[in-house]
């Protein structure tokens, strides 16, 4: 996770004056009481220390909040490593991955709008680095949450002291202009409240303050004077409900002649963060340009406080694409949390836990720049994200300073260091999903296009090798694949060999293919009369079902090890009951060829329990290498049964002979593929 700690704006000398201005804040806002109290106890360090372990205990929402507070000091201070000069969307879109409880970002909001009110008697430089983090994350993450009431003076602040020149400048304009302002305000509020008597519709009109950023945005958005802005007098009309809405703005396009390219219906349409309510500017008395908001009661309360206004209203649409659609989704929910009917919380948690599966992670590099990649990407991911040739160079990979395999998955807050090689040499087993090195499809795509751009008799030969390593060690060496070729739309083996090599077709499939065929060859063809009756199942020691004989013992071979799920035949041995071969074995092409009479139909009954298979590796004999081996082997959920190795003198190599308990041949496949893809190994392969 990342390294930097500590809030950079926590523990100044008005700490106590923070604290109370948050909690009316936070009062303003609705908050609940365990909102309140992670506010109270992250302000008081020791009070907060001392109650720890019977919070963690009995108070498990309220620690959730505490540890979110944590996690954005964390963000907060990687901003300040960044100088401000970093990804700002990135880093609230980190913030709002690495909290648990969501309901904490109205307190991070409503704490620094508190620090901002109180910066004036702070040394320049940390008042403007806090006025920058103020533009850079909270006032965006108010703005998308739709808390007007915090947003404005957020921004207002913010703007005060990073631009105090030109803040200034427009705040003495309005103020020169005041009086006349406040003269005409009142006469406008008077003929639209006798207009609205007269059409028998109830309304509250009211003037609109306008705030100095909001001000300042729009001259720099229209590159117009503060004189020629519409929206410097402006009322705003209350009602109780939408018609009469659409009422009011046809009283108010009777009153007085509207400017069409100003009007605005974000009731019909919303904004993003649900802002609703209808825009529009007319030429009013004078002469003198106005704009109108007409909005309902609802509508006022939901854009002052956004996400904390009113407590049954539920979000359920998503305004975006990709990750910018899961983040939305994720915001949704967290209005669902804090606008769900009284005791209704514990519900909504609970589906905040099982039913949000966001599907990004956020992740850093080197310098501190945040990264957005899909849930269970990894490092070669990450890699191939920051650019396609440093993926095709990639050869290895530090998360948090700490080396990891490049299938290690990534989580949100993970600092990546990706090791390069001089000379691109993407692997083709990057492409064998099995393997999990790439969760991304354009990843896969990038190494899919490389390997496209290499001559034919490459891929062949590339291909070729794959499919061997592969069907030798599932017993298949040699094998021919005539009989899987439409399965994969395939005109011969050769066009079969180059999708292999160009990852459009997985070896594993292949492997899978040909066995299935097997298994299918190898049943006996129903007959009209059969010859022989089966006899109830008889499980031996391996749950096999034998043919028309009872009472026997069966037992798997050890010269082949056959696995569940893979084609097998029995032989009748003297006084060791059935012996169970896989199709194919030469011992039992040997036996049976020479006393066929034994040969004994064999299938696969109840299976349960592991199965014992002998894997052999070749790898170069270094530091952690059993370590590597047997940790991979437990996170596959197969079992060691045996273990020995053999150094090879000279060479630096050595031979590693497993004994692994499996459930079957699938799961052997997997396994062989993720150990062959260790560092160091050269060859995993099925014992013959």
């Amino acid at each position: 996770m990342l390294h930097v700690e500590g809030d950079p704006f926590r523990g100044a000398p008005d700490a106590p004056a923070v604290l109370v201005d948050t909690l009316g804040s936070l009062a303003r806002l609705g908050a609940d009481g365990e909102v309140t109290a992670a506010a109270i106890l992250h302000a008081l360090p020791a009070l907060q220390a001392a109650l720890r372990p019977r919070i963690d205990k009995d108070f498990p929402q309220i620690a959730a909040l505490l540890e979110g507070q944590r996690a954005a000091a964390q963000v907060w201070s990687l901003h300040a490593e960044q100088h401000g000069h970093g990804n700002s969307e990135g880093l609230r879109r980190l913030l709002l991955a690495m909290v648990r409880d969501l309901r904490i970002v109205p307190v991070l909001l409503a704490r620094h709008l508190a620090r901002l009110r109180l910066a004036a008697s702070l040394p320049e430089e940390q008042r403007r680095a806090l006025a920058q983090l103020t533009r850079d994350i909270h006032a965006p993450l108010a703005n998308r949450l739709g808390i007007w009431q915090l947003k404005w003076e957020l921004e207002d602040l913010a703007f005060r002291y990073l631009e105090p020149a030109t803040y200034q400048q427009i705040a003495r304009l309005l103020d020169d202009k005041r009086s006349g302002r406040e003269r005409f305000i009142e006469q406008v509020k008077q003929q639209l409240r006798d207009a609205l008597e007269a059409q028998g519709i109830r309304g509250d009109v009211a003037g609109r303050p306008k705030h100095i950023y909001s001000i300042w945005k729009k001259m720099q958005k229209k590159n117009v004077p503060i004189g020629e802005l519409y929206d410097l007098r402006a009322v705003r009309v209350l009602v109780d409900d939408i018609p009469a809405c659409y009422a009011v703005l046809g009283v108010v396009h009777a009153l007085w002649l509207p400017i069409p390219e100003e009007f605005d219906d974000y009731i019909a349409r919303p904004k993003r963060n649900d802002y609703r309510s209808l825009h529009t500017a007319v030429i009013g008395p004078e002469g003198k340009t106005l704009e109108v908001q007409i909005r309902t009661h609802e509508m006022h309360a939901q854009a002052e406080l956004g996400v904390a206004a009113h407590w049954k209203y539920k979000e359920g649409r998503s305004h975006s694409k990709g990750g910018d659609a899961a983040m939305e989704k994720r915001i949704a929910w967290m209005r669902q949390l804090l606008e769900g009917t009284p005791g209704d919380e514990a519900g909504l948690l609970r589906e905040l836990d099982t039913e949000l599966a966001e599907d990004r992670v956020y992740v850093l590099t080197p310098r501190g720049e945040v990264m957005d990649l899909p849930q269970g990407a990894t490092p070669l991911d990450f890699a191939y994200l920051v650019h396609t040739e440093v993926g095709h160079r990639c050869r290895g990979a530090k998360v948090d300073g700490r080396i990891v395999p490049l299938d290690h998955v990534l989580r949100s807050g993970d600092r990546v260091e990706i090791l390069t090689g001089k000379v691109a040499e993407p692997r083709r087993d990057w492409l064998v999903q099995s393997n999990g090195f790439l969760a991304s499809a354009r990843s896969r795509e990038k190494v899919r296009s490389w390997f496209h751009k290499l001559d034919r008799a490459r891929n062949l030969q590339a291909g070729r090798e794959l499919l061997d390593k592969e069907l030798k060690r599932l017993g298949l060496a040699k094998a021919d694949l005539t009989p899987v070729l439409a399965r994969f739309n395939a005109a011969n083996e050769d066009e079969l060999v180059v999708l292999v090599a160009l990852g459009d077709v997985g070896p594993h499939q292949v492997g899978r293919a040909l066995l299935e065929y097997e298994r299918a060859q190898a049943e006996p063809e129903p007959t009209a009369s059969p010859v022989v009756s089966r006899a109830p199942a008889k499980k031996g020691r391996s749950d096999f079902t034998i043919a028309g004989v009872g009472n026997l013992l069966a037992q798997p071979a050890r010269c082949c090890q056959p696995l569940p799920g893979e084609p097998i035949v029995g032989y009748l041995t003297r006084g060791k009951g059935i012996s169970v071969h896989r199709v194919g074995c030469p011992t039992y092409v040997r036996l049976s060829t020479a006393q066929p009479q034994r040969a004994i139909p064999v299938e696969w009954g109840g299976v349960g329990g592991g199965h014992e298979v002998d894997v052999v590796l070749l790898a170069l004999d270094r530091k952690w290498l059993l370590k590597d081996v047997t940790n991979l082997i437990a996170q596959e959920n197969a079992h060691v049964a045996g273990f020995n190795s053999q150094p090879e003198r000279g060479t630096g190599r050595v031979h590693l002979n497993v004994r692994l308990r499996v459930n079957d041949f699938g799961q052997l496949s997997t396994l062989l593929g993720k150990l062959a893809a260790l560092p160091g190994v050269e060859d995993a392969r099925r014992a013959t």
